[in-house]
């Protein structure tokens, strides 16, 4: 890709110029879009087209964990060299949006980092396939993360020609998906596409988000009208269409809008999520407002409302049990970020004044 880009088709507004003019570029920078990354290794979209690029010494120099590196979709300040196709990033705007999930630190079993699946999403595609893997506690975690990110999800139910009953499965997912939009899709058949063209919008930006062999691919392949991404076959004795996508990467469909797809992940670890599952799971969150214990715990407290609505089939217990788990692995990851960071604040000032005493010493045998 060569041709010139300009920045609005890939969703600049005023927020990412305003986070541009507040980091004051040199004058021979300008503004990118990160459209591929792997390794390591980016793609940017600009001006002058697509570029190779790296990240400079200092970002690297500067960065304290994954969420300080530039993530696919991170609008960034470069240093073009377009007669080589290629360029540095100096310099990352402010997110409007990101999603996240835990990753631990190598040689660490107690610190849990956060790294951006993608930046700057207006909307998240949940995939989940309707065959032997169909799983809403899986949904559900994603929901959670979506609602966290600030981005809009959809659910996506794909491989609809492997189901027989859609419209159950439909039914099914809306109750877990608490408000969220369902739509179920066949890649094979074409089914359910005409229901996606409200949300695939100019400009806007869509992420793919699902475990590996879901179908995301497949989704975006006939989303382009080309085999953009490869996708393997489905495996005869679990319905698995084997995910072959390797790295997180932005394409530009016919309609403007802009789409991000995403490796499979095994793991979806919850950090700083809060709000996102109280956005998720309204049910609960309403039902314990009537709750006689202010602090109730869902357990086997007296006047517990969201129990009762267990009990009468309001609410579903596998609901909770999600729920409770989610919930304490969020508060299990507050307490060990805290303990780190505190642990990094005392390092720091330890390192800090050991300078101070080395100047001290210097100057005063100088003296």
């Amino acid at each position: 890709m060569n041709n010139k880009i300009n920045l609005k088709e890939l969703g600049w507004n005023d927020f990412f110029e305003a986070g541009f003019s507040s980091l004051k570029p040199d004058p021979d920078c300008i503004a990118a879009r990160v459209s591929a990354e792997h390794k390591g290794v980016y793609k940017v979209l600009c001006q002058y087209g697509e570029l190779a690029a790296e990240i400079s010494g200092r970002l690297r120099f500067d960065a304290v964990g994954r969420a300080d590196f530039p993530a696919v979709g991170d609008f960034v300040i470069i240093s073009p060299r377009p007669s080589e196709g290629s360029a540095t990033i100096c310099d990352i705007l402010p997110r409007r949006t990101k999603f996240s999930r835990g990753a631990w630190v190598p040689d660490s079993a107690q610190y849990c980092d956060e790294q951006i699946i993608a930046a700057n999403v207006d909307m998240v595609f949940i995939v989940t396939s309707l065959n032997a893997d169909f799983n809403m506690r899986r949904v559900e975690r994603y929901l959670t993360l979506a609602y966290e990110s600030g981005s809009k999800p959809v659910v996506i139910l794909s491989k609809a020609d492997l189901c027989a009953d859609i419209e159950a499965a439909i039914a099914a997912a809306e109750l877990s998906s608490q408000g969220a939009d369902v739509v179920a899709v066949s890649a094979v058949s074409g089914y359910g596409f005409d229901k996606l063209d409200k949300f695939l919008k100019p400009h806007t930006t869509v992420s793919f988000l699902g475990s590996s062999g879901v179908g995301k691919s497949s989704i975006l392949n006939r989303l382009l009208g080309r085999e953009a991404q490869k996708v393997n076959e489905i495996r005869e004795f679990d319905d698995h269409g084997r995910h072959t996508t390797t790295h997180r990467e932005m394409f530009v469909l016919d309609c403007g809008a802009l789409v991000i797809d995403t490796p499979g992940m095994r793991e979806l670890r919850l950090i700083e999520s809060g709000d996102g599952l109280a956005d998720a799971f309204t049910d609960i969150e309403a039902a314990a407002l009537n709750c006689r214990y202010r602090d109730c715990k869902h357990e086997n407290e007296p006047g517990c409302a969201v129990n009762e609505a267990i009990l009468n089939g309001t609410i579903d217990n596998k609901r909770l049990v999600n729920y409770k788990k989610m919930q304490r692995e969020i508060e299990v990851y507050a307490i060990r970020n805290n303990a780190r960071l505190k642990r990094d604040e005392e390092k720091k000032w330890k390192q800090i004044a050991k300078s101070i005493r080395n100047y001290s010493k210097e100057n005063r045998f100088k003296s």
